[in-house]
């Protein structure tokens, strides 16, 4: 394959393919960084609307773009998932199929896949949950992230397929509106913080949940893609974690900065999902394969949203 290959990215207009696409391009320049989703759209560089279960579709545009590394976000995230199941499962599971099967064929030579915390369950350890903890998903989501890790390490295995992988916590980002997850409080609550001064919180105000900031979460992606394959002793997925607070805690750092602003507390069905996560992940493993660490605190993260959001807001009035 020609050493200048493309990288494609499906799923490139959820919430981490935004930012991602981004990083990518600034590392590698922008015609090299191929955006794909399900949508048609207007997207600033390259962009392709493609459809990850049209297997054949697929295989052109990656034939045909020369295509020697490929990001494969497209999913339907946990809360979305259980309204979805059979929906969620198809596209997660043959999605990803596709990809592999695709990668193997023409030689493409790194996949990313993300995974999720959501491999995790109410029999998995809850406070400091290592890397090889039991799985336990009770999520369709966490379900097909489960099946999927062996599938990746079964391509890695059978077909020596370059296929690496991140469990993903909750991501918060300013970038892009929140996905349907879970965790997607933590992003929503900023943005109601700013415009009305109070958010009602679908969780309970002491569920404390494993998190990481956008700008992190896209760094360790691109250190792990980088790191030497014979350093990487993690065949399934790497848990990564950065940050733990519940909505009381987050909610206090946001109050620090917006002293009027006010929450209230209202679960819904989300509850029993954020329930059966872990409140607490180690990621020994990342740290010691490929120098993980995370920059961002609490504190450092809420400073960066409210001054990015409040910049945003600014541009458009």
């Amino acid at each position: 394959m020609h050493q200048e290959y493309k990288i494609l990215v499906t799923g490139a207009l959820g919430q981490l393919g935004t930012e991602l696409v981004a990083a990518l391009r600034f590392k590698y320049g922008q015609e090299r960084v191929i955006a794909s989703d399900i949508a048609e759209c207007c997207a600033e560089g390259p962009y392709l609307p493609l459809n990850v279960l049209d297997v054949k579709q697929l295989a052109r545009t990656v034939y045909e773009n020369q295509v020697g590394e490929i990001y494969h976000l497209a999913a339907l995230l946990s809360a979305t998932g259980e309204t979805k199941p059979e929906s969620a499962w198809h596209l997660n599971m043959q999605g990803l199929l596709n990809v592999l099967e695709v990668a193997k064929v023409y030689g493409v030579r790194k996949v990313f896949w993300p995974s999720s915390i959501a491999v995790f369950g109410p029999e998995s350890p809850r406070s400091s949950c290592f890397q090889s903890a039991r799985h336990d998903p009770l999520t369709i989501y966490g379900i097909s992230k489960n099946a999927g890790e062996y599938w990746c390490r079964w391509y890695r295995v059978k077909h020596g397929l370059d296929v690496r992988s991140i469990r993903y916590p909750g991501l918060i980002s300013h970038s892009a509106p929140a996905g349907g997850g879970t965790t997607d409080y933590a992003v929503d609550i900023f943005h109601h913080a700013l415009a009305t001064g109070h958010y009602t919180c679908f969780l309970k105000e002491n569920t404390t949940l494993p998190m990481l900031y956008m700008p992190d979460a896209v760094r360790g992606t691109l250190e792990l893609m980088a790191a030497q394959r014979v350093e990487l002793t993690v065949k399934t997925s790497y848990n990564l974690t950065g940050l733990h607070f519940s909505p009381r805690q987050l909610a206090a750092a946001i109050r620090r900065h917006l002293p009027e602003f006010k929450i209230d507390y209202a679960p819904d069905d989300r509850q029993a999902i954020a329930d059966s996560w872990p409140s607490g992940i180690l990621d020994l493993e990342a740290r010691h394969d490929w120098g993980w660490q995370p920059h961002y605190d609490l504190e450092a993260m809420v400073a960066d949203m409210l001054l990015h959001l409040k910049q945003k807001a600014e541009a458009v009035s």
